[in-house]
């Protein structure tokens, strides 16, 4: 009997895809295999796969995470109780690897498991050293969690997941990113394997693109970035006009609330559309978000009194003050004010 479901995504295939599809039936694990728009050459290598193996097809390239969410579609749909485990068509996991992700997720079935793999500068291409540990950096730096290895593609998860994991956005490299972030936002625990780094002729046969798949990649938290910007410099320019026309000693303390009051109903609502595409309810999001800039402003006053209070110049030390609180305001957002806590608790 299958308690295993192995999801493949392929994209111009090579025979690892064949080899590693054999090994796992072999290991008593069923394999469903997107062809995400593969060019008509590569069908005679999925011709080649073993007769009980679920071949999908995608009639134009869509990206990894279309193709990942296409195989979950079918699995929830026709397999339903089992557990899932991604690996990716190059032969960059190994058979134990793949099986051990699978088996922690079988013990834990509400959480997302990563094999993580080790990176030592020795041993792992230039792009992909780098790619991870620059990525590794700032996802911790902006979500408050370290996860070893952000761009895994081995990741396991109980099948009753499917449908939340099927809303998360994105169609390509972005997708994998993105779902780490939704398991952040909505309470799901992230655990590790460590996995060995396999790069099969120095992870040519990848189809990641640095510059166009990163950019993907970080498009949530760019975002965030873009929104955060506009709503500082709306926040500067108000305080700037209100701090020129009032007058007295709370000048700066009515100047700061005043700004910051009517930039943060503007943050809010780009944040909860744009950046976190948010469905809960309005009510909850938005209490939470009051609450959040509630304190924020009064951190935000007390440093900017403080700053100011050295001589600093006024405008200078507002900026200053902003960019201390940036990463406070994104990891709390994406946490726990864009949220639907009815998701968590189910």
């Amino acid at each position: 009997m299958y308690m295993i479901t192995a999801l493949i995504p392929a994209y111009c295939p090579q025979e690892t895809l064949l080899s590693l599809v054999k090994e796992l039936e072999e290991h008593n694990v069923r394999c469903v295999v997107v062809n995400d728009g593969s060019p008509a050459e590569y069908d005679e290598v999925f011709a080649r796969l073993p007769s009980e193996t679920v071949l999908l097809r995608q009639p134009v390239n869509t990206g990894k995470g279309a193709a990942m969410k296409r195989g979950m579609e079918y699995i929830h749909e026709n397999i339903r109780d089992c557990t899932v485990v991604t690996a990716d068509a190059d032969g960059q996991h190994l058979m134990e690897d793949i099986l051990k992700t699978a088996a922690e997720a079988a013990e834990v079935p509400g959480s997302l498991v990563l094999g993580v793999r080790s990176f030592r500068k020795e041993d792992v291409p230039f792009r992909s050293y780098w790619g991870n540990r620059i990525t590794e950096g700032v996802f911790g730096f902006l979500t408050g969690v370290h996860v070893s290895d952000t761009q895994t593609g081995l990741r396991a998860f109980d099948s009753s997941m499917i449908p939340s994991l099927m809303q998360v956005q994105g169609d390509r490299y972005e997708y994998e990113m993105n779902q780490l972030l939704y398991c952040i936002r909505s309470g799901i625990a992230i655990r590790e394997v460590p996995v060995a780094a396999v790069y099969e002729g120095n992870n040519e046969c990848s189809h990641f693109h640095p510059f166009r798949d990163s950019f993907r990649i970080y498009s949530q938290i760019l975002k965030f970035s873009l929104a955060s910007v506009s709503s500082f410099v709306l926040d500067c320019s108000l305080f700037a006009l209100f701090s020129t026309l009032f007058t007295g000693t709370y000048r700066l303390l009515a100047a700061n609330v005043l700004a910051r009051l009517i930039s943060a109903l503007f943050n809010y609502e780009v944040n909860r559309r744009a950046v976190f595409h948010d469905e809960g309810s309005r009510t909850g999001s938005l209490l939470r978000y009051a609450a959040l800039a509630a304190a924020i402003l009064v951190c935000n006053t007390a440093v900017l009194y403080v700053l100011s209070g050295t001589g600093m110049n006024t405008i200078a030390a507002k900026i200053l003050t902003e960019a201390i609180l940036f990463s406070v305001s994104w990891t709390v957002q994406n946490r726990y004010v864009f949220t639907d806590r009815k998701k968590v608790a189910q």
